[in-house]
């Protein structure tokens, strides 16, 4: 027997009924096709399936979607407004990203950084990507992509 819940999703009503067990992750990736929110670990390690959750960046792996219900969510598709937003950019700019596997976490969580902290330091942001990881890049380039972005949103 499923619980129904109701959801704000990049912007959108959504109600579903789900299974008790039911990850977010997976609620938003199978039921709701937003399969930009990536599973890669299963175990919290890798933050690829992070998404803004009321404004603060989660692991949707970490939840379940009964948890969620009446909450707001922010996917990497919900980030664009009918261009790129300032991070996006920036990580297309800067090379920040190769195989791509990572990277919407990785955007989802340097936006909810850079909403707590303007101008971070390069500590700062090797510090906030803590939790995300990238087999491809060494993160240099992800970070001159979040230093190009704090530029950009906040002059």
């Amino acid at each position: 027997m499923g619980i129904s819940i109701e959801l704000e999703v990049n912007g959108a009503s959504v109600s579903e009924e789900v299974e008790p067990r039911l990850l977010l992750a997976h609620l938003l990736r199978e039921e709701l096709g937003l399969t930009g929110t990536k599973i890669g670990c299963d175990t919290s390690q890798c933050g690829s399936c992070t998404i803004l959750l009321d404004g603060q960046a989660v692991k949707s792996c970490t939840v379940l979607a009964v948890q969620a219900d009446g909450s707001e969510i922010t996917t990497i598709e919900g980030l664009a407004n009918g261009e790129y937003h300032p991070m996006q950019q920036a990580f297309w700019d800067n090379h920040g990203l190769q195989c791509g596997f990572c990277t919407p976490g990785m955007i989802i969580s340097c936006v909810d950084l850079l909403s707590t902290n303007p101008q971070p330091s390069e500590d700062e942001i090797r510090h906030g990507l803590e939790g995300n990881l990238c087999r491809c890049t060494g993160y240099h380039n992800i970070v001159r992509a979040v230093q190009t972005a704090a530029e950009t949103m906040n002059g």
